[in-house]
């Protein structure tokens, strides 16, 4: 492990040399060898760093990865604050942790996501790390809010408008927004034409959207946000059997070679546990190896290389990390949830 990452997160709070937001540039993606890898874990990732006094938010944080990623922050002396689409659920999942609070939000609901920006703002308290973690995958054609579908409204949206309500109480030279994307980005990019899939529906294709956009939601974000010090980062956690599942059969998890006949692990090579999934995304959030980086797509704790042509799904597909397809879909965003913290 690198001396580094024994450092407070953002030890070194400086600030960044000045680009302008309209610059069209980005981080390569190259990585740049953390010490971690696949196998490790958030706690592993923490090891040796303090975070009493961060604030952290964590969507979906009371199940799957998010409820790993909350233990282990908070095991590390953040606060963190899980908004929640089933509070009393959450606060079950989430009983005997010290320094976790659960507040009600919905996702598919701009009122919600309103209604707890508003009560955020009003606490008077600062965010070092947003971690977007809650999602649905490959479910049934379900409209949301105002007739969008629900893994674009959900999985994007819902965590754009978010954080741009938020934006006045996310601390400027040091604070992370970390988005949770997936390796189904590779499904394909943002179906311009029939964002919200009035025709030709396709479970699967719908959530590579998606995907792609929590990855361009990064990209741009960083862009924007970089001169106040904020950066921004996408990632894929690795393939991982948690609730997220909920909508697929067990037939049709079988067929994919995901589980056998009785419900247990076909490969269990070839998957995370839920600690090593939320790796990741904890990396992101506090790791000093990423001081000075931003707008790029993670993997294995480490950043991705760009998507090779010869069928492996490893690393980023170009539709996913292209800073003009970023600020095409924030423009959209924005246009459809009525919100822009950077607009003028």
């Amino acid at each position: 492990m690198s001396t580094s990452e024994h450092r407070s997160p953002h030890a070194a709070q400086h600030t960044p040399p000045h680009i302008s937001s309209h610059a069209p540039t980005r981080t390569p993606q190259q990585r740049i060898g953390s010490g971690f890898g696949a196998r490790s874990t958030a706690e592993e990732v923490l090891g040796g760093l303090d975070l009493t006094g961060r604030l952290a938010l964590v969507t979906g944080g009371y199940s799957g990865l998010g409820l790993e990623t909350t233990r282990a922050l908070a095991g590390a002396g953040a606060r963190v604050v899980v908004p929640a689409r089933r509070a009393d659920a959450a606060r079950e999942a989430l009983a005997g942790l010290d320094r976790v609070e659960v507040d009600a939000l919905d996702l598919g609901d701009l009122d919600s996501v309103r209604a707890f920006a508003g009560r955020f703002l009003a606490s008077g308290r600062t965010i070092d790390m947003v971690i977007g973690s809650a999602g649905v995958m490959a479910c049934p054609l379900t409209r949301v809010g105002p007739g969008w579908e629900a893994q674009f409204a959900t999985n994007h949206l819902g965590h754009f408008a978010l954080v741009n309500l938020l934006w006045p109480a996310i601390e400027p030279g040091g604070a992370r927004v970390v988005s949770v994307s997936s390796r189904g980005h590779h499904a394909g990019g943002i179906r311009w034409d029939d964002v919200q899939w009035r025709t030709g529906y396709d479970k699967w294709a719908a959530y590579g959207q998606a995907k792609t956009a929590n990855a361009l939601f990064a990209v741009h974000l960083d862009r924007l946000a970089r001169d106040r010090g904020v950066r921004a980062f996408s990632l894929h956690p690795g393939g991982i059997l948690t609730p997220l599942q909920r909508h697929l059969a067990t037939a049709e998890m079988v067929e994919r070679g995901w589980i056998d006949e009785e419900g247990r692990l076909a490969n269990p090579d070839a998957f995370k546990t839920p600690q090593q999934g939320a790796a990741t995304q904890v990396w992101a959030a506090t790791s000093p190896r990423l001081d000075g980086l931003g707008g790029v797509y993670l993997e294995d704790c480490d950043i991705a290389e760009p998507a090779s042509d010869d069928g492996d799904r490893a690393g980023v597909k170009e539709w996913a990390a292209d800073p003009e397809q970023a600020a095409r879909l924030w423009r959209l965003s924005a246009e459809l949830t009525g919100v822009d913290a950077f607009a003028g």
